[in-house]
């Protein structure tokens, strides 16, 4: 297939932007800036359209907010005819250290809102993702404030860098496979 879905997570809102809940939305915004293609308001999403090399990306941001993911995701899959294996979406993760990422063909949704809701609407927990890692560093009973919480200081350098990563591992996942981009990126 020619063409690709990626499905950035976050929440919409000037309130949750640059917060580690919405490193989905600022991974597709670094890689629309740099296709330079322009976000447009359509239907669940902000939507934007660029090629790497000989494949058509379209690239959303659902406006569904993180929760009802899902709803956006499976518009966007049936708008466009195209199956999940040709889709990744982009997820922040508590479990890895903060700016790794981790290419995965199915999973949990290991309690993220977000994946639970396309889990639901899905029906299946199998659909490609791209995980990057915020960390957990928070107090036991602060979990939502710190993943809705802003980078530190500390943390914009190693972010911007695995924000490079991160779509250095898209393009290889659209260019390639997802297997051969696991094999890539997936080491420590």
């Amino acid at each position: 297939m020619n063409q690709f879905l990626l499905i950035g997570l976050g929440n919409i809102g000037a309130e949750y932007a640059q917060t580690r809940h919405n490193i989905g939305f600022d991974i597709l915004d670094k890689l629309a800036n740099l296709y330079q293609s322009p976000w447009a308001s359509e239907r669940y999403a902000f939507y934007t359209k660029f090629r790497i090399k000989n494949k058509i990306i379209h690239a959303i941001k659902p406006t569904t907010y993180m929760n009802l993911s899902g709803k956006a995701y499976r518009y966007w899959l049936d708008k466009l005819k195209l199956s999940v294996e040709d889709s990744l979406v982009l997820v922040d993760d508590l479990a890895l250290p903060l700016s790794q990422i981790r290419l995965k063909p199915s999973g949990s949704h290991g309690g993220h809102n977000g994946l639970k809701h396309i889990e639901e609407v899905l029906n299946t927990n199998t659909y490609p993702r791209l995980r990057f890692g915020i960390g957990n560093q928070f107090i036991k009973g602060f979990q939502v404030d710190f993943v809705l919480g802003k980078w530190s200081n500390d943390e914009i350098e190693p972010v911007q860098i695995g924000i490079t990563k991160a779509i250095e591992a898209i393009e290889a996942t659209v260019l390639t496979s997802l297997p051969m981009a696991m094999n890539t990126f997936n080491k420590k």
